[in-house]
C-alpha cells in the first residue's frame, strides 16, 4: 500500500485513541494518542523524513510505543489493534466525538441503545426525544447534545492556542536545526493574528532564495531577505484583510502580491511589512488587526490605537487558591505572581454558594485575609495581596454574601456559574442587576462560553456592556485558553461605550498564571490600549481607583 500523507495518520491515531476509549482503556493513554496527533498536524518536516531518521521521538508527546504505531500506520494505513477495535462499532460512531463534552461511554450507550451511528441520526435521535427516556442518558443530555451539534466543525482541526503555541515553538526550532542556513523562522496564519483557535499552522523562513512552499503539514514557506515582509504578510492573513488590503493598493496605482508592492514593474516595497503598510501611507497595521473589519480604513486615517502589551500589566486580579478549588497556596501564588514581575496579586477564590467548588464560609474568609494581611507585612510594601472574591451571581442577580461581608474585600468578581439556560431577557436582566450592585468591581466571563466545549448563554451582551459602563464595572478579558471571554469581537464596541477592561488569568494553579498572554492577545485583537485597562494600573493608581469606588458605594 502507498505511504499516506501525515494528517491522514493523525487521523487514524485519533480514531485508535477513540476506539480505546470506547472500550474502557487507560484515559491517560488515551490522552497521549490525541497529544501525539496534535502534534503530527503541525510538521515541520516531512514525516517519510522523521521515521527513516528515527526523530519521531523528538516529537513532543511521541515516545517509542507511539512511535511504532505511527510508522505502522504512515507504512500500512492501518494497524493490526486498530482493525481489531474497529469491530467493535461502525465507522459512522466516531463521528459523535465531535460532540464537545460526549463522553465514550455515552456515545457506547447512544450506539447500543438507540443504534446511532452517525451525527445525523444523533440528531434525529434528540430531535425526535428519543435520547430523554433512555437510562444513563436523559433529558439534560438529550438538550446538551441539541446545543453541541450547533457548534461543531466538520473537518476542520481546531487547536487552542495554548496547544498551538506549544506544537509551533517545537515546530520553529526543528526548522532552524533541520536548515541552519535559514537565517530566521518566523510563526504567521492564526496564530500570528492571534486568533482564539488555530487551525492555519504557518511558518516563514529566510533563506539565500525564495524556494516557495515546503511539503509538511505545516505551510513552510520559505524566502529571500529581499521579499521577507511580502511573503510574511501573506502567510499570515488574514484572507479578508489581504482582499481589502489589495484592493486599496490598487486604487492607489500599486499592485500587491506575495513577492511585494509594485508599481507597474517596479518593486516599490518587500523587505518587510512596515515598508508595505508605509509605502501605502497606511498606519502599521498589528497582525491581530488584520481580519478585514475597519483596520485599513482605521489605519488610513491614522486612527490605530497603541495596542496593550504583556508588560503593560502589573498585576493580577482573578485567580484561586486551596482555599477553593486551586492547586496551591495564598503564600505560593502570591509569591510566585511576585516573581513574575507584577506588582499585586489579587485573589478571588469561589464564594460560599459555589459548593462544587469549595466555595468559601464566613469564617474561611476570616481565615483567608488574616493571612493576606500575614503576608503583606511580610512584603513591606514591596508587593501586595489584594483581598478579592469571585462571587456568584445568583438567579434574582443578587451576590451570594450580604453587603456587611462583601465590604471586607478590596474587590469583587461578579460571575454566573449557575442557571446557564435561563431565557435571554432573565439571564441579561440577572447579570446587570449584579453589575448595578455597587460592591461589584469586575463582572467575570461574561458569556459563559467555553471553546470547543459549549457555547455561551443567551445574552443581550450589548445592554450588559452599556450598564457595566454606566456604573464603571470593569468587563473581564478572562485568559485561560478554554475561555478568552469576553470575546475580542465585543472589545470595540465596549471601548465605544466607555467600558474598562480587567484581563485576568482566572488561574488554578501557578502554571496558569502564564495565561495573562493569552488575555493580552485578545486584548490587542479587540483593539484595547492600556489605558483602559484596569490591572494596567500601578498598584498605588489601582488602590486609589478601589477606594473611590468603595466611597462613591
Amino acid at each position: 500500500m502507498a505511504k499516506i500523507d501525515p494528517r491522514t495518520v493523525a487521523s487514524l491515531l485519533r480514531e485508535y485513541a477513540q476506539r480505546a476509549s470506547m472500550r474502557g482503556d487507560n484515559p491517560y493513554r488515551t490522552k497521549a494518542y490525541l497529544r501525539a496527533a496534535d502534534s503530527l498536524t503541525a510538521l515541520s518536516q516531512p514525516l517519510d523524513r522523521i521515521i527513516a531518521t528515527g526523530a519521531l521521538t523528538k516529537i513532543p508527546g511521541i515516545g517509542d510505543a507511539i512511535a511504532d504505531i505511527v510508522t505502522k500506520l504512515y507504512q500500512t494505513g492501518t494497524h493490526p489493534s486498530l482493525e481489531k477495535l474497529r469491530e467493535d462499532v461502525p465507522a459512522g460512531v466516531m463521528e459523535l466525538f465531535a460532540i464537545p463534552g460526549l463522553r465514550p461511554d455515552k456515545i457506547l450507550k447512544l450506539h447500543q441503545a438507540l443504534g446511532v451511528n452517525s451525527l445525523a441520526e444523533l440528531e434525529a435521535a434528540a430531535r425526535e426525544d428519543r435520547i430523554r427516556p433512555v437510562k444513563g442518558l436523559g433529558a439534560a443530555l438529550q438538550t446538551k447534545l441539541l446545543q453541541n451539534l450547533a457548534i461543531v466543525r466538520s473537518g476542520e482541526m481546531q487547536l487552542h492556542l495554548h496547544k498551538a503555541a506549544a506544537l509551533l515553538e517545537h515546530a520553529v526550532i526543528s526548522v532552524k536545526q533541520e536548515h541552519p542556513e535559514f537565517s530566521r523562522v518566523e510563526i504567521a496564519g492564526d496564530f500570528r493574528r492571534g486568533c482564539e483557535l488555530v487551525s492555519d499552522f504557518a511558518l516563514v523562513a529566510q533563506g539565500r532564495k525564495s524556494t516557495g512552499i515546503e511539503d509538511t503539514t505545516l505551510r513552510l514557506v520559505v524566502t529571500d531577505r529581499k521579499h521577507f515582509g511580502a511573503n510574511l504578510l501573506e502567510a499570515t492573513g488574514s484572507a479578508d484583510h489581504l482582499e481589502q488590503l489589495k484592493t486599496f493598493a490598487a486604487d492607489k496605482g500599486f499592485t500587491l502580491n506575495a513577492d511585494g508592492l509594485h508599481r507597474g514593474r517596479k518593486l516599490i516595497a518587500s523587505a518587510t511589512e512596515e515598508e508595505i503598510y508605509q509605502a501605502l501611507d497606511l498606519q502599521f497595521i498589528e497582525p491581530e488587526l488584520r481580519e478585514g473589519r475597519d483596520e485599513i480604513e482605521r489605519a488610513a486615517k491614522q486612527k490605530l490605537p497603541a495596542l496593550i502589551r504583556d508588560e503593560d500589566l502589573h498585576g493580577i486580579l482573578h485567580s484561586h487558591t486551596t482555599a477553593s478549588d486551586g492547586t496551591e497556596t495564598l503564600e505560593a501564588m502570591a509569591e510566585a505572581t511576585r516573581k513574575r514581575g507584577f506588582e499585586y496579586y489579587g485573589v478571588a477564590d469561589h464564594s460560599q454558594s459555589a459548593h462544587y467548588a469549595g466555595g468559601l464560609s464566613l469564617q474561611e474568609i476570616a481565615e483567608q485575609h488574616r493571612e493576606a494581611d500575614r503576608l503583606n507585612k511580610a512584603y513591606n510594601g514591596k508587593f501586595r495581596i489584594l483581598k478579592g472574591i469571585e462571587a456568584d451571581i445568583l438567579a434574582d442577580g443578587s451576590l451570594d454574601y450580604p453587603n456587611q461581608i462583601l465590604e471586607q474585600f478590596d474587590f469583587v468578581v461578579a460571575s454566573v456559574h449557575s442557571r446557564f439556560k435561563l431565557p435571554k431577557k432573565e439571564q441579561t436582566e440577572r447579570i446587570i442587576e449584579a453589575i448595578g450592585n455597587p460592591r461589584t468591581t469586575i463582572i467575570g466571563h461574561m458569556t459563559g462560553r467555553q471553546l470547543l466545549r459549549r457555547p455561551g448563554y443567551d445574552l443581550d451582551v450589548d445592554k450588559v456592556l452599556k450598564a457595566c459602563a454606566k456604573h464603571g464595572v470593569a468587563v473581564e478579558i478572562n485568559a485561560h485558553p478554554w475561555r478568552l471571554d469576553l470575546d475580542w469581537r465585543w472589545h470595540q464596541k465596549a471601548l465605544d461605550q466607555g467600558c474598562i477592561f480587567s484581563i485576568n488569568p482566572d488561574a488554578h494553579s501557578i502554571r496558569e498564571l502564564d495565561h495573562m498572554h493569552w488575555g493580552v492577545e485578545m486584548a490587542r485583537k479587540g483593539g484595547v490600549p492600556a489605558k483602559r485597562v484596569l490591572n494596567a494600573m500601578r498598584l498605588t493608581a489601582l488602590l486609589a481607583h478601589l477606594a473611590r469606588r468603595r466611597q462613591t458605594s
